[in-house]
């Protein structure tokens, strides 16, 4: 249920419904908001909590969440979240661009991706340090190594580190160079992995696994959420479907459909969602238009000799054509990159 404080509440008011809450055996969720607080009180429903907290003098009303995912629904927070990570804004009316190769490949490569999409205009930089791959003799990326060397980017650009994190064991150490922690569409139902990224104060882009519905995206998002960690970002990256001219099926019409359920940020990967290069300036520019509140696009100095999803990766002059196109359309739209 979410508890509606009066707008004269204080916060020591707020705190002392919260710890009531809390003595119920309930989890409270503080959410403040620009006109008034409201606290999520989140956990299996007994008799008579919603009697005795409206009774409360700086309780104005105590409402029943109807969503299964509570703390992420509109219903707990109609104000849309704004999710910050040095420079890359997603949120807002504002569109973060991150971009980069699939996986970090040596200095050289990642420096060079690095500059490039920094001068085209993304905020943040994607790569993957740790590479979930289907084939066990695939490339599985340089591990630590390849953590220091997205540092190393950073350190010289100012872009902020998108990568992937896929067990709880490696979530201090990837915290410890990543600017946001990246869950992959594998581990979107990892709940160990999703409440360890949820102990941390890191921002969290969460992709939708392939067969996953929209309930059951905003539930795993949930379990970070109920962790305490507010700071979570949706990441639609295509499903799959019957067809098989694409990598995996684009569904554009999540960002609305998104839009009118929760308040967390959406971000689009056209990349992964088409598996095609030249197909993904225009679903990043459609994306866009669909109001989207972020784009992740994989970005390569030589896409023909990526070690991984080299078919799907833009070459950066291919990657500035790109930006231009979707400002032009974010202008259209009233909104900003």
């Amino acid at each position: 249920m979410i508890v509606v404080m009066k707008q004269r509440a204080t916060d020591e008011m707020v705190q002392l419904v919260a710890s009531r809450i809390e003595s119920m055996g309930l989890k409270a969720h503080v959410i403040v908001g620009t006109e008034r607080t409201v606290i999520a009180a989140i956990g299996e429903k007994r008799n008579g909590e919603q009697e005795t907290l409206s009774g409360l003098d700086e309780v104005d009303k105590v409402v029943p969440i109807l969503a299964p995912y509570k703390v992420a629904s509109r219903e707990t927070k109609d104000e849309p979240t704004t999710v910050r990570a040095l420079d890359l804004v997603l949120g807002g009316g504002h569109i973060g661009v991150i971009a980069g190769p699939c996986s970090v490949e040596s200095e050289q490569q990642i420096l060079e991706s690095a500059r490039a999409v920094q001068a085209a205009g993304a905020t943040g930089l994607r790569g993957g340090a740790f590479k979930p791959r289907t084939s066990p003799y695939s490339f599985q990326g340089l591990k630590e190594e390849g953590l220091k060397l997205l540092a190393a980017a950073r350190e010289e650009t100012g872009l902020a580190v998108v990568t992937e994190v896929m067990t709880p064991e490696h979530v201090a150490l990837v915290g410890a160079y990543a600017d946001v922690l990246q869950i992959g569409a594998r581990n979107m139902q990892n709940y160990h992995l999703l409440q360890a990224v949820g102990e941390t104060d890191k921002p969290v882009l969460l992709k939708r696994g392939p067969s996953a519905s929209i309930d059951e995206f905003l539930l795993a998002a949930e379990y970070i959420l109920d962790q305490g960690n507010p700071h979570v970002v949706l990441c639609e990256r295509g499903i799959r479907s019957f067809e098989t001219h694409t990598r995996f099926t684009l569904p554009l019409a999540t960002v609305p459909y998104l839009r009118e359920r929760t308040h967390l940020p959406i971000v689009i990967d056209p990349s992964h969602g088409t598996g095609i290069a030249s197909l993904v300036p225009t679903m990043a520019a459609a994306a866009v238009a669909a109001d989207c509140d972020g784009l992740i696009i994989e970005v390569h100095p030589d896409p023909a000799e990526a070690l991984s999803d080299g078919a799907q990766s833009l070459t950066p002059e291919q990657f500035n054509d790109t930006m231009t196109r979707c400002r032009s359309v974010a202008e259209a739209v009233g909104r900003t990159i």
